[in-house]
């Protein structure tokens, strides 16, 4: 759809914008669930798909699923350049191409496919299997396309390291400890599987498979000291001198078995489950044993299957998907006590977190009461969904209310035990900040911790002050300096979980203006003022993930619907409270921005009251793996919508009075 540039703009008729917000309802909620939650699809690169088409050729589980149709996925997802990509329009990866040629590969295509000659092609112009990422290299390598000597040790030793020792598996992220531990038995066993059909990657080395070096990076910096320990560890492996090895070992086999769930899940993560079922088979569990059949059929269960394509989903989104998409209906103007609504109040209820997880060895004062992402995953709840379904809690009125407020102070706790000393929240866990682990080796996508962010701490002010839940003077005072702390010079603030500094900004408004107007009034008006600089001719926003990269790309890229949705929402919280509070600077030109902002939305709502979006805008891990929530573009823009006309409806009571 072609949108026409637009310098300025009249607010949108009443007529139009009713008539859109109705429509989003109606598409919104003919996508809920009986049992009243939403679930959409959650996309990421083809590597998650490729690794499951190795993981049954491992197990001999293939014929049993429908692995063929996963080549038409493939071929469907090559570019033109011959390449597989990281998100949509980044010109092609590396390590996402040559796992994607390895799965066409084992799903029986020929080397001498065009489709793999121009695979061959791109993925030799960018260096070839030496220049990949270590995951890329650690599955080549248990089908003998890679050697184990260019891969780095974990002794096993690390799982026995008691809790005062300054490092122990605890300091890692949620999301590396759940694929790091596996992976400690898989990094000692090197095991090297014969699948059918066999193959050889040698035409994927650049220099030739004669002149390959197996090793490990290295950067003439202090970080090579981990490759030569590193190196110590191999000599210690190769002559059986590894400390508590054996121990270690089955400390590592009996953390994976213990946080199994009854569904099979392991973190509710593909990397985390793919990852426990590598260290099962090479304990050589059978595959009809039950931790395994049960480990297996989770997998299935991430997998979207249509008439011709298959493919898995890195993670599922259920919780995060309902409590966004009940927010937005409510604030659009659907009844609190709704039935759709209040089915999906109940179920959330449901998902309440009540056993002590991960979280609970750091944090030794906290009880639980936090959600997860996902339908299952009782170990690792997190800050960000846990305040976000307590704000959708909070618009309903539900039948039990008592329950409610109940759920929603035992969530507060919760979260106020998770805040981190210096005064921000992370996702997961608590201190979770020694960077030194991201030089490791092991640590090429720089995701080995979790530390406190920008946009999860604005989502729990904003929580305080939409529910009017107090902090706490102390924890409220940390909260808002560490937050202001974290404004970029230019007025914006990053986005960890989100693309990118759109997003950080827009949570960042949207909490500071409930709740520290005017003692932040300045920090507002800046990042507000940023967000009208990035503006689209079109009056869209849009942010290329590649901004993590290059910061000359900040607040750069196509207009996207849930990017403008969140520029409109961050903007609209900050010239209310500009305006409530007399601020010196005109909100003149940001009133205008909206009002373009809002015009997109309605230019670009298709006829079924949807919106369309191919760009990624969810962040796994910056610079390495990104994410495209398949409700983002339909619950955010009616967010946005809904906020607009109350906007507009207070604006129009103001000047009557």
């Amino acid at each position: 759809m072609q949108i026409q540039d637009r310098t300025t703009s009249e607010p949108p008729s009443t007529a139009a914008l009713e008539n859109a917000i109705a429509r989003s309802q109606d598409y919104l909620l003919s996508l809920q669930t009986p049992e009243g939650y939403w679930w959409a699809d959650l996309e990421s690169n083809v590597t998650i798909t490729a690794e499951v088409v190795l993981l049954h050729k491992i197990w001999g589980t293939d014929t049993t699923r429908p692995l063929p149709k996963i080549e038409t996925y493939l071929r469907r997802e090559q570019r033109e350049h011959g390449g597989w990509e990281l998100y949509f329009g980044d010109g092609g990866e590396l390590s996402t191409s040559v796992e994607a040629y390895m799965a066409l590969r084992l799903l029986g295509v020929p080397a001498s496919d065009p489709a793999l000659l121009k695979a061959k092609q791109f993925i030799l112009s960018k260096g070839g299997i030496s220049k990949t990422r270590i995951f890329t290299k650690l599955h080549l390598a248990l089908i003998g396309c890679y050697d184990w000597r260019g891969l780095p040790s974990i002794p096993a030793a690390l799982m026995l390291l008691p809790d005062n020792f300054p490092f122990t598996i605890y300091e890692m992220s949620s999301w590396a400890r759940g694929s790091t531990v596996p992976l400690i038995v898989v990094f000692d066993k090197k095991p090297v599987y014969i699948v059918e059909p066999g193959i050889n990657l040698n035409e994927l080395y650049a220099e030739g498979i004669q002149n390959v070096k197996y090793e490990l990076p290295r950067h003439n910096d202090w970080t090579d000291a981990f490759v030569w320990l590193d190196d110590a560890f191999k000599f210690a492996e190769s002559n059986n001198l590894m400390p508590l090895r054996q121990e270690g070992l089955k400390a590592a086999e009996k953390w994976v078995i213990e946080r199994q769930e009854a569904t099979g899940d392991w973190g509710g993560i593909i990397p985390a489950m793919l990852n426990s079922l590598l260290a099962l088979r090479a304990l050589h569990y059978d595959v009809s044993d039950p931790i395994v059949d049960r480990g297996l059929k989770a997998v299935d269960n991430f997998a979207v299957e249509t008439e011709e394509t298959y493919w898995i989903q890195p993670c599922v989104s259920p919780v995060w998907d309902t409590a966004l998409a009940v927010r937005a209906l409510v604030e659009s103007g659907i009844e609190r006590d709704r039935a759709e609504l209040v089915r999906a109040g109940q179920w959330l209820l449901d998902k309440q977190i009540l056993n002590y997880g991960d979280w609970s060895v750091k944090n030794k004062t906290g009880t639980p009461g936090g959600w997860a992402f996902e339908f299952e995953n009782r170990f690792y709840p997190d800050v960000d969904d846990t305040a976000v379904v307590v704000m959708a809690l909070d618009v309903l009125k539900m039948p039990n209310e008592p329950v409610k407020q109940a759920a929603m102070k035992r969530a507060l706790h919760w979260i106020l035990s998770m805040q981190c000393r210096s005064g921000g929240w992370a996702a997961f866990d608590i201190d979770n900040t020694q960077d030194w682990l991201n030089a490791l080796p092991y640590s090429d996508l720089k995701a080995t911790i979790d530390p406190p962010t920008a946009d999860v701490t604005a989502r729990v002010l904003e929580m305080s002050g939409r529910c009017n839940l107090s902090l706490g003077s102390q924890s409220l005072r940390d909260a808002l300096l560490y937050l202001a702390g974290e404004q970029e010079a230019d007025g914006s603030w990053f986005g960890r979980w989100g693309v990118n500094y759109i997003y950080g900004t827009s949570g960042a408004l949207s909490a500071l203006s409930l709740i520290a107007a005017e003692s932040h009034q300045r920090a507002i008006e800046r990042g507000a003022a940023w967000l009208v600089r990035c503006q689209n001719p079109d009056g869209g926003w849009g942010e290329t993930c590649e901004s993590y990269k290059n910061p000359f790309l900040k607040g750069k890229g196509d207009s996207t619907a849930s990017q403008t949705a969140w520029a409109l929402t961050g903007l609209m919280a900050a010239v209310e409270t500009m305006e409530s509070t007399n601020a010196a600077t005109s909100t003149v030109g940001a009133r205008d921005a909206i009002s373009r902002g809002i015009a997109y939305l309605l230019e670009t709502q298709q006829p079924d009251g949807s919106w369309d979006e191919v760009y990624f805008t969810g962040t796994g891990f910056p610079c390495h793996f990104y994410l495209k929530y398949h409700l983002y573009y339909q619950h955010f823009p009616l967010t946005a919508l809904g906020r607009y006309r109350t906007m507009q409806s207070v604006g129009a009571s103001l000047v009557l009075t």
